[in-house]
């Protein structure tokens, strides 16, 4: 099919403002949204009843777990194993490998398989399918029902729209590449920079792991010669939050993918603020930093001492926010990079996510705890006296 698409998205482009735009045009098809978080999803409404006053008839907005639960898992159940077909299942979401059965006397796990135990590896006693199970079942009920799973799907929403693609893994690709087979019209949209959270840890399709979703629907090794996929990185490539010098900052942080500059919106862009830009503080001068210009303090996690004062959010937490100002407390390994910019490398790829979206939070000006060595020069940073 060629009804497909991939649509990078740079922080604060208007990725939201995109699929409510494109729903808005399309009032006679059936559309569905699904997007990883919670929030995301909240924010996905919040953006229709602010340009529309309610979520429109045509449109379905569902988190991208619960999707799979209601309209993967569910209806055809019965058909990958008869002995569940009267059980109602539920959903648990876990952040290690499920299905345990044992520790041995090491100390190391052994764990159900599904030819062992079908039940044990799948679900709770409860019958609750597991968080990093849910996608396998989705893709082995939809192979053992003869592809009536994602034909139902594709007969009930004519597009698909998945937001912050970026968090797929594993198994979630395999349900995508479904999809782009079917009749649905299928755009994905995401950021490859914020890989802060995962559906499930996985090392099924890992060299499209961290951001690499480009790969994964560009690949024919991967989707075949039929299937095809257009990738749009310019359309959502200009911030319509950051300043330009906090795009240019961030942007280094992911050299291979094309910078992102500031808009020149009229409506973003009509205010005259004074201190804006990246700025590095003294660990002496933050309690006064912080009285002058009320950031937001960012960090990794409770553990990270910050100022109690003021208010506080860890770095994955702030995803998806608008902050005018941001004081960041950079870890360790964040401070290398901070004095050596153009090694991005030395960053873990979670902490350069992390740090990509506390650096992107921000309007204004983007503050970050460090003392600077005696005429040390910090790229792309101005020292705050």
């Amino acid at each position: 099919m060629n009804n497909n698409s991939l649509v990078i998205a740079a922080a604060g482009s208007g990725k939201t403002t995109l699929l409510v735009k494109t729903a808005i045009e399309n009032p006679n098809r059936p559309i569905l949204i699904t997007t990883y978080t919670e929030s995301n999803e909240q924010e996905i409404r919040d953006k229709f009843v602010k340009k529309v006053r309610t979520v429109l008839a045509n449109v379905t907005i569902i988190t991208w777990f619960s999707f799979l639960l209601k309209h993967w898992v569910r209806p055809y159940q019965c058909r990958l194993n008869d002995s569940i077909a009267d059980e109602r299942i539920g959903f648990i979401l876990v952040n290690w490998r499920s299905g345990l059965k044992y520790k041995n006397k090491d100390g190391q796990g052994v764990y159900w398989s599904e030819k062992d135990n079908f039940k044990n590896y799948y679900f709770t006693k409860d019958f609750k399918v597991y968080s990093d199970k849910i996608s396998k079942f989705c893709f082995e009920a939809n192979k053992a029902s003869k592809q009536a799973v994602v034909n139902r799907i594709s007969a009930l929403y004519g597009m698909i729209f998945i937001d912050e693609v970026q968090d797929l893994a594993g198994f979630d690709l395999e349900l995508i590449k479904l999809l782009f087979r079917s009749k649905s019209e299928v755009m994905l949209v995401g950021d490859p920079r914020q890989v802060t959270y995962k559906t499930h840890h996985t090392t099924k399709y890992s060299d499209y792991g961290n951001g690499n979703i480009k790969g994964f629907v560009t690949s024919e090794k991967t989707l075949g010669k039929r299937i095809s996929c257009e990738v749009d990185e310019t359309t959502l490539n200009k911030s319509h939050r950051c300043s330009q010098d906090i795009c240019d900052y961030s942007s280094r942080l992911y050299p291979k993918f094309p910078a992102v500059d500031a808009c020149q919106c009229d409506d973003c862009r009509k205010e005259n603020i004074l201190h804006q830009g990246v700025f590095i503080v003294p660990k002496r001068l933050c309690s006064e930093y912080l009285q002058t210009y009320q950031p937001m303090q960012l960090r990794w996690n409770a553990k990270s001492k910050v100022d109690s004062s003021y208010e506080v959010m860890n770095f994955g937490e702030s995803k998806g926010l608008t902050i005018d100002r941001v004081l960041i407390y950079p870890t360790k390994d964040m401070v290398s990079w901070i004095r050596n910019p153009s090694q991005p490398e030395l960053l873990k790829n979670p902490t350069r996510a992390r740090l990509y979206v506390a650096l992107t939070r921000a309007r204004h000006s983007v503050a970050i705890v460090l003392d600077p060595e005696e005429n040390e020069v910090l790229e792309g940073a101005v020292v705050y006296k």
